[in-house]
């Protein structure tokens, strides 16, 4: 991030401050400048990206089981197709697409009923059966695979590229970020947000919003906002150079499992959730952990289990009780918006919510009803009654 301008002084104040440097923190950004906001700050306690939205996995998609979701997927691949135009930035999107493994009858029911949702909503998925899907990925075995779901829209894309062109886009617009800056506080007055606090200083302001990732459950703390967001340890692992190179191949999952691989530069990505991971922000990657992947490939994709690898990552999903995301302006500090709890497609979903936020900033009607995501539902014990379910 090193091409973007940042800043190290503290304003005394500012009409939107965006607490959070990740993807969503730069997407609202970006949007709201372009929308003609000229007082907007981002405060990052790292640096811009340091956190999972810079890192290597970058897949984008619409297909999910709920219809807001879905709508946020296609609206953000729109976002992510035209990237090179606006904000104006390579980001290296190949539209690969999706392919999701199924194993069971049960899944296959769950899977065709998403499928009649999403082609319901202009999304072009298919249940395919295991000789088609070998076809589209030929490191699979098909023994014991009873069909699979392909996606053809779907892809991936560099996260960090994407992460950048917000970020210059918005600073040639006259946003102003804050790194290396940590949020300490909030000042209230009634029901508003009347200041920030930092340990280098207070930023009165107009309006808030917490796009801090994993870390928004303590940043809602600090405003006395109730965030439910857990932060788990998320692996992954690249190959080394693959010779021959790898065929070119969708984004495939396997969904009980929930392995899953795709191309990456010279080799393949690997990842898995761990079911094992406790909550906590550890990002310390451990090899062990691969070997739970190999475990699982060497029933569905053998070959591989043994490719020889070359370092990895961990960072951190932020997980909500139903893995949808929170969206929306607290019941308690009416200037106090949120946008986090993604579970995992925060960064496929960024392009669209950057919107969603600017439009509840600028408070115009948002292109899409985000009531039921609010933090609200969660409160005295209540759950939503349509928790994401294509989620890894």
């Amino acid at each position: 991030m090193s091409a973007t301008p940042v800043h190290r002084s503290v304003p005394s104040a500012a009409e939107f401050v965006v607490v959070g440097g990740g993807v969503m923190g730069v997407s609202a950004a970006f949007h709201l400048a372009e929308a003609g906001a000229r007082d907007v700050v981002v405060v990052e306690r790292g640096a811009l990206g340091c956190g999972s939205s810079g890192k290597p996995i970058g897949g984008v998609r619409a297909h999910f089981s709920d219809p807001l979701n879905i709508e946020l997927g296609r609206r953000s691949l729109r976002a992510f197709a035209d990237f090179p135009r606006r904000p104006g930035a390579p980001i290296g999107l190949d539209t690969v697409g999706y392919l999701f493994l199924l194993t069971s009858q049960g899944q296959v029911a769950e899977f065709e009923a998403g499928v009649r949702t999403q082609n319901a909503l202009g999304v072009p998925s298919r249940l395919v059966t295991p000789a088609e899907a070998r076809a589209l990925c030929p490191y699979l075995d098909t023994d014991g695979l009873v069909a699979a779901v392909h996606s053809p829209t779907d892809g991936h894309v560099r996260p960090a590229r994407v992460v950048r062109g917000y970020a210059e886009a918005a600073a040639r617009a006259g946003v102003r970020f804050l790194t290396g800056i940590e949020v300490t506080g909030f000042d209230t007055a009634g029901d508003r947000v009347t200041g920030v606090r930092t340990d280098r200083g207070r930023i009165a302001c107009r309006t808030v919003v917490c796009a801090a990732g994993a870390w928004s459950g303590r940043v809602g703390e600090l405003a006395g906002v109730a965030l439910p967001v857990r932060p788990v340890r998320r692996q992954l692992v690249f190959t080394a150079p693959l010779s021959p190179p790898a065929p070119r191949i969708p984004f495939t999952i396997d969904f009980a499992s929930t392995a899953y691989f795709h191309n990456s530069d010279d080799g393949l990505l690997f990842g898995l959730a761990d079911p094992r991971e406790r909550d906590g922000f550890d990002t310390t990657w451990t090899p062990e952990w691969l070997e739970l992947f190999r475990a699982a490939v060497r029933v569905r994709a053998p070959a591989l289990a043994e490719m020889e690898t070359a370092g990895g990552w961990a960072g951190l999903y932020e997980v909500t009780p139903d893995h949808n995301a929170l969206i929306g302006r607290s019941g308690e500090l009416v200037n106090f918006l949120y946008a986090t709890g993604f579970s995992g497609h925060g960064f496929l979903q960024a392009p669209a919510v950057g919107e969603i936020v600017r439009d509840l900033c600028l408070e115009r009607e948002t292109f899409a009803d985000i009531s039921p995501l609010s933090a609200d539902r969660f409160a005295a014990g209540a759950g939503s009654d349509r928790p994401e379910a294509y989620v890894v």
